[in-house]
Protein backbone atom coordinates (compact mmCIF):
# COMPACT_ATOMS: atom_id res chain seq x y z
CA UNK A 1 0.00 0.00 0.00
CA UNK A 2 2.86 2.25 0.85
CA UNK A 3 4.17 1.68 -2.22
CA UNK A 4 1.65 2.80 -4.14
CA UNK A 5 1.41 5.94 -2.51
CA UNK A 6 4.40 6.56 -3.67
CA UNK A 7 3.77 5.89 -7.49
CA UNK A 8 0.82 8.12 -7.09
CA UNK A 9 3.14 10.90 -5.24
CA UNK A 10 5.34 10.35 -8.64
CA UNK A 11 2.21 10.32 -10.80
CA UNK A 12 1.39 13.85 -9.41
CA UNK A 13 4.71 15.40 -10.17
CA UNK A 14 5.01 14.28 -14.20
CA UNK A 15 1.70 14.57 -15.24
CA UNK A 16 1.29 18.42 -14.10
CA UNK A 17 5.09 18.90 -15.79
CA UNK A 18 3.86 17.63 -19.04
CA UNK A 19 0.83 19.26 -18.45
CA UNK A 20 3.00 22.51 -18.40
CA UNK A 21 4.85 22.45 -21.21
CA UNK A 22 0.99 21.74 -23.31
CA UNK A 23 0.11 25.26 -21.42
CA UNK A 24 3.13 27.05 -22.51
CA UNK A 25 2.87 25.71 -25.67
CA UNK A 26 -1.21 26.61 -26.04
CA UNK A 27 -0.03 29.81 -24.88
CA UNK A 28 2.64 30.94 -27.27
CA UNK A 29 0.22 30.85 -29.91
CA UNK A 30 -2.12 32.78 -28.52
CA UNK A 31 0.52 35.68 -28.19
CA UNK A 32 2.53 34.86 -31.30
CA UNK A 33 0.28 32.25 -33.21
CA UNK A 34 3.16 29.53 -32.89
CA UNK A 35 3.16 26.71 -30.57
CA UNK A 36 6.48 27.65 -29.67
CA UNK A 37 7.87 24.49 -32.16
CA UNK A 38 5.33 21.93 -30.31
CA UNK A 39 5.06 20.34 -33.66
CA UNK A 40 7.78 21.43 -35.86
CA UNK A 41 7.75 21.92 -39.67
CA UNK A 42 11.05 20.37 -39.54
CA UNK A 43 10.76 16.58 -41.02
CA UNK A 44 13.21 14.94 -38.68
CA UNK A 45 11.90 17.08 -35.59
CA UNK A 46 8.57 16.14 -36.16
CA UNK A 47 9.46 12.57 -36.74
CA UNK A 48 11.02 12.39 -33.26
CA UNK A 49 7.66 13.93 -31.75
CA UNK A 50 5.86 11.46 -33.49
CA UNK A 51 7.96 9.19 -31.83
CA UNK A 52 8.08 10.92 -28.33
CA UNK A 53 4.22 11.63 -27.87
CA UNK A 54 3.60 7.78 -26.62
CA UNK A 55 6.46 7.68 -24.73
CA UNK A 56 5.15 11.01 -22.71
CA UNK A 57 1.73 9.29 -22.50
CA UNK A 58 3.12 6.09 -21.42
CA UNK A 59 5.72 7.98 -18.76
CA UNK A 60 2.59 9.92 -17.22
CA UNK A 61 0.03 7.18 -17.20
CA UNK A 62 2.32 4.27 -15.80
CA UNK A 63 2.68 5.76 -12.26
CA UNK A 64 -0.71 5.99 -12.20
CA UNK A 65 -1.36 2.37 -13.19
CA UNK A 66 0.82 1.26 -10.78
CA UNK A 67 -0.88 2.83 -7.85
CA UNK A 68 -4.00 1.70 -8.82
CA UNK A 69 -4.14 -1.26 -10.80
CA UNK A 70 -3.55 -4.77 -8.27
CA UNK A 71 -2.37 -7.23 -10.92
CA UNK A 72 -0.98 -5.67 -13.56
CA UNK A 73 0.84 -7.52 -17.12
CA UNK A 74 4.29 -8.58 -16.26
CA UNK A 75 5.74 -5.47 -18.72
CA UNK A 76 3.90 -3.11 -15.94
CA UNK A 77 5.10 -4.77 -13.32
CA UNK A 78 8.03 -3.10 -11.16
CA UNK A 79 11.12 -6.01 -10.92
CA UNK A 80 10.81 -4.58 -7.10
CA UNK A 81 8.86 -2.76 -5.34
CA UNK A 82 9.53 -0.46 -2.01
CA UNK A 83 9.08 2.76 -0.40
CA UNK A 84 11.58 4.67 0.03
CA UNK A 85 12.92 3.61 -3.93
CA UNK A 86 9.13 4.96 -4.64
CA UNK A 87 9.41 8.20 -2.01
CA UNK A 88 12.86 8.68 -3.44
CA UNK A 89 12.35 8.61 -6.76
CA UNK A 90 9.25 11.15 -6.27
CA UNK A 91 11.01 13.30 -4.55
CA UNK A 92 13.89 13.34 -7.24
CA UNK A 93 11.15 14.02 -9.71
CA UNK A 94 9.96 16.74 -7.58
CA UNK A 95 13.24 18.46 -7.43
CA UNK A 96 13.34 18.25 -11.17
CA UNK A 97 10.16 19.93 -11.68
CA UNK A 98 11.16 22.49 -9.48
CA UNK A 99 14.44 22.99 -11.18
CA UNK A 100 12.89 22.87 -14.72
CA UNK A 101 10.52 25.68 -13.94
CA UNK A 102 13.49 28.35 -13.04
CA UNK A 103 14.69 27.25 -16.14
CA UNK A 104 11.36 27.75 -18.41
CA UNK A 105 11.44 31.45 -16.13
CA UNK A 106 14.75 31.86 -17.51
CA UNK A 107 13.79 31.46 -20.91
CA UNK A 108 10.51 33.36 -20.55
CA UNK A 109 9.52 34.65 -24.06
CA UNK A 110 12.47 32.96 -25.81
CA UNK A 111 11.18 28.97 -24.75
CA UNK A 112 10.95 26.53 -27.92
CA UNK A 113 10.43 22.71 -28.37
CA UNK A 114 13.12 21.87 -30.72
CA UNK A 115 14.25 23.44 -34.26
CA UNK A 116 12.56 25.73 -35.81
CA UNK A 117 14.31 26.88 -39.00
CA UNK A 118 11.69 29.81 -39.93
CA UNK A 119 11.92 31.52 -36.36
CA UNK A 120 15.58 33.23 -35.42
CA UNK A 121 15.81 33.18 -31.35
CA UNK A 122 18.13 34.72 -29.10
CA UNK A 123 21.07 32.87 -27.73
CA UNK A 124 20.91 32.03 -24.30
CA UNK A 125 23.94 31.54 -22.71
CA UNK A 126 23.13 33.30 -18.87
CA UNK A 127 21.46 32.18 -15.95
CA UNK A 128 20.53 27.83 -15.85
CA UNK A 129 22.56 28.51 -19.33
CA UNK A 130 26.00 29.35 -17.86
CA UNK A 131 26.07 25.74 -16.13
CA UNK A 132 24.48 23.54 -18.79
CA UNK A 133 23.66 24.09 -22.30
CA UNK A 134 20.91 22.00 -22.11
CA UNK A 135 19.40 22.22 -18.57
CA UNK A 136 15.78 21.24 -19.86
CA UNK A 137 16.97 18.25 -21.38
CA UNK A 138 19.70 17.29 -18.59
CA UNK A 139 16.54 17.04 -16.12
CA UNK A 140 13.67 15.69 -18.13
CA UNK A 141 16.22 12.54 -18.33
CA UNK A 142 17.11 12.57 -14.64
CA UNK A 143 13.15 12.96 -14.00
CA UNK A 144 12.56 9.72 -16.03
CA UNK A 145 15.91 7.93 -14.15
CA UNK A 146 14.04 8.97 -11.00
CA UNK A 147 10.70 7.15 -12.57
CA UNK A 148 12.72 4.47 -13.15
CA UNK A 149 14.31 4.16 -9.54
CA UNK A 150 10.74 4.32 -8.36
CA UNK A 151 8.75 2.01 -10.85
CA UNK A 152 11.79 -0.08 -12.61
CA UNK A 153 9.30 -2.29 -14.46
CA UNK A 154 10.45 -3.65 -17.86
CA UNK A 155 7.93 -1.19 -20.09
CA UNK A 156 9.70 1.88 -18.01
CA UNK A 157 12.99 1.04 -18.16
CA UNK A 158 12.49 0.77 -22.21
CA UNK A 159 10.56 4.26 -22.27
CA UNK A 160 13.83 5.38 -20.19
CA UNK A 161 16.26 4.26 -22.95
CA UNK A 162 14.06 5.36 -25.64
CA UNK A 163 13.51 8.95 -23.88
CA UNK A 164 16.97 9.30 -23.22
CA UNK A 165 18.21 8.43 -26.37
CA UNK A 166 15.98 10.60 -28.52
CA UNK A 167 17.11 13.50 -25.74
CA UNK A 168 21.05 13.05 -26.51
CA UNK A 169 19.88 13.11 -30.37
CA UNK A 170 17.91 16.38 -30.24
CA UNK A 171 20.51 17.96 -27.98
CA UNK A 172 22.90 17.05 -30.79
CA UNK A 173 20.74 18.23 -33.61
CA UNK A 174 20.07 21.48 -31.88
CA UNK A 175 24.16 22.58 -31.25
CA UNK A 176 24.44 21.97 -34.63
CA UNK A 177 22.25 24.21 -36.01
CA UNK A 178 23.15 26.78 -33.55
CA UNK A 179 26.47 26.31 -34.93
CA UNK A 180 25.41 27.30 -38.05
CA UNK A 181 23.46 29.94 -36.99
CA UNK A 182 25.73 31.74 -34.42
CA UNK A 183 28.91 30.30 -35.43
CA UNK A 184 31.83 31.48 -33.33
CA UNK A 185 29.92 32.78 -30.49
CA UNK A 186 28.43 29.69 -30.01
CA UNK A 187 31.58 27.41 -30.75
CA UNK A 188 32.97 29.75 -27.75
CA UNK A 189 30.01 28.83 -25.63
CA UNK A 190 30.11 24.84 -26.36
CA UNK A 191 33.94 24.77 -25.52
CA UNK A 192 33.21 26.67 -21.85
CA UNK A 193 30.11 24.80 -20.98
CA UNK A 194 29.04 21.15 -20.91
CA UNK A 195 26.25 19.42 -22.68
CA UNK A 196 24.32 17.87 -19.58
CA UNK A 197 26.44 18.31 -16.74
CA UNK A 198 29.06 21.30 -15.58
CA UNK A 199 32.78 21.26 -17.52
CA UNK A 200 35.18 22.27 -14.37
CA UNK A 201 37.28 23.45 -17.29
CA UNK A 202 37.16 24.82 -20.61
CA UNK A 203 37.40 22.13 -23.88
CA UNK A 204 40.11 22.76 -26.00
CA UNK A 205 39.26 23.06 -29.93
Amino acid sequence: MTYRIAALLLGLVIAPYWGRVVRMAQKARRKTGRAANFLPAEPIGRVLRIIWMPVVVLWVAHPFLTACVAHPPAALRPLWQTAWAGFTGAALAAFCFLATRACWKAMGAHWRMGIDPAERTTLLIDGPFAYVRHPIYALSQAMMLATVIAIPSPLMIALALLHISLMQWEAAREEKYLAQIYGKQYMDYRARVGRFIPRTRERRP
